[in-house]
């Protein structure tokens, strides 16, 4: 039988490596704060450096302080004890900021909807937006040259408040940061980045179409319109448009750091994400010596938060200690996995890296098989999870299917007895008990119907009783439901008036004068 051979871990230099990772989060403050004040805008700008008095500060930017929550979770926890469950507890307790999905995803939370439900239930106006792609850097950063890993911890990061495209946006900037520590052309990082999400999501198709437009020597303004006419169907600030916007900059800028950043500002939309994602692409490419001088003066090297609560965050001051705080993760991480890239003071050595990194294989049937119907629970002696056929929003009399599996159960030949307490007028078939025979391969499976009757709450808990078979002791998991409709929202018009008065509030708390708008 032959010996499967497992190619060394690359090497990276740990000084380039330094300078890549404070490229990254300098150029996602330059480029934040570069399109701060004109977030919101839906017509074609035509500005060429900072609008606003920066007075030596960045402006405060969620797309870079949610990722000091996931810094902190990473810290406390270590990367691979890390799970979506996990990361939506810290959302819980550090994330302030109430806009849209953030405010969903907490509500969801709070209801028993943990992610990845907490993304992909009552947010159908925000499930394809611009929250999650902004806050891939870090996992670029822990995992250089592993797209694989960072598309990973993209999902499980992604899906606690988005779902379908908001998830896919992700996947595709956090493999695209995270080759571009090892791999300098940007048509080649555009299609390793392809590689890891679906050809035919939405986000893939705004990229193809900025791509295309670039090749076929169309002006970068009449691409950005083309832009936004394939995305009109899905409204203003959603993913798909503003990662084709980011993918606009990186392209049309031919390089040039402020080039790149202006012409993704000038896009419109979402403009500080896609400003701050530039900068951050370009600031790994370059390194932070590589950046202008011109456009670090102003802003200086402090990290303003506007998003998350500080109390017990220990949230980095600069961008040097968050850089030397996600070092030390990155070398504990290649303690847990092997064959990450290594940090070395020797030179890079990236041999047959680079040649497989296009290969998107992995991420297609581990990471996109993942379904945000389908929630998880950690037993004793393995996890169950269950799949919503359709929604765990429901009506009374809406059947679906649910499947129910239990993995990662050491004890072969073993029975699960399932036992539902169900409420008066509900309806489960085959029954409300059932055996799973647990086997060789660690797990067993089966998918009955459930029928709802009425709701006597906006939500209802299902008690679901387990009994491992030679285990005297019980387990109890809590199967949410709740009544479609029952959930109401307040919908807020992002008009400009509200976007100044946001931004001014902001200013104001961080010590910043911005113009009026």
């Amino acid at each position: 039988m032959p010996i499967l051979e497992i190619p060394p871990p690359a090497q990276i230099n740990i000084h380039e490596f330094r300078d890549k990772v404070l490229g990254c989060w300098q150029g996602k403050n330059i480029g934040g704060t570069l399109g701060a004040p004109m977030e919101g805008t839906r017509q074609l700008g035509d500005i060429s450096f900072y609008t606003q008095e920066t007075a030596g500060r960045p402006a405060p930017n969620d797309d870079l302080d949610l990722q000091l929550v996931w810094l902190l979770a990473v810290e406390q926890n270590g990367a691979y004890r890390l799970n979506e469950r996990i990361l939506g507890e810290y959302w819980m307790r550090y994330i302030t900021g109430p806009w849209n999905e953030y405010g969903t995803a907490k509500g969801n939370i709070a209801a028993g909807l943990c992610p990845p439900l907490s993304g992909f239930c009552n947010n159908a106006e925000w499930q394809n937006s611009n929250g999650a792609w902004i806050r891939s850097e870090i996992w670029a950063c822990l995992f250089p040259g592993a797209p694989d890993e960072a598309a990973r911890f993209a999902w499980m990061d992604a899906c606690v408040d988005h779902c379908g495209d908001g998830i896919y946006a992700e996947i595709f900037t956090a493999a695209l940061e995270s080759a571009a520590f090892v791999e300098q052309d940007l048509l080649r990082l555009i299609d390793i980045a392809l590689a890891r999400i679906p050809d035919d999501c939405r986000t893939a198709r705004s990229v193809k179409l900025a791509r295309s437009c670039h090749q076929e020597g169309i002006d970068w303004r009449t691409a950005r319109n083309r832009l936004v006419e394939e995305s009109a169907d899905l409204g203003w600030f959603q993913a798909p448009a503003n990662v084709g916007f980011v993918v606009l900059g990186l392209l049309y800028g031919q390089g040039d750091f402020g080039k790149s950043l202006c012409i993704a500002v000038n896009c419109g939309d979402d403009t500080d994400c896609t400003g701050a994602t530039v900068g951050a692409v370009l600031g790994i490419l370059k390194g932070r010596s590589g950046l202008p001088q011109r456009w670090i003066e102003p802003i200086g090297n402090e990290i303003k938060t506007a998003a998350v609560s500080t109390l017990w965050l220990f949230a980095p001051a600069t961008v040097e200690e968050l850089s030397e705080r996600i070092i030390r993760d990155k070398q504990y991480a290649e303690k847990e996995n092997p064959l990450l890239p290594r940090l070395i003071d020797g030179p890079t050595c990236c041999a047959g890296l680079t040649e497989r990194l296009t290969d998107g294989s992995i991420v297609r049937e581990r990471i996109l098989t993942r379904s945000s119907r389908r929630l998880t629970f950690n037993l004793p002696w393995g996890e169950l999870a269950i799949e919503y056929g359709q929604n765990p929003m429901t009506s009374p009399g809406e059947r679906q299917k649910l499947r129910i599996s239990v993995t990662e159960c050491p004890h072969n030949n073993r029975l699960v007895r399932l036992d539902w307490k169900l409420p008066e007028g509900w309806e489960l078939h085959p029954g409300p008990g059932q055996l799973l025979q647990v086997k060789q391969r660690m797990e067993a499976a089966i998918t009955v119907e459930l029928v709802p009757g009425e709701f006597p709450a906006p939500m209802v808990y299902l008690q679901l009783e387990l009994h491992l078979s030679d285990r005297l002791a019980p387990c109890w998991i809590a199967v949410p439901f709740g009544l479609r409709g029952a959930v109401g929202q307040e919908h807020q018009v992002y008009t400009e008036e509200y976007k100044d008065a946001e931004y001014r509030q902001i200013a104001r708390f961080n010590g910043l004068n911005y113009p009026q708008i």
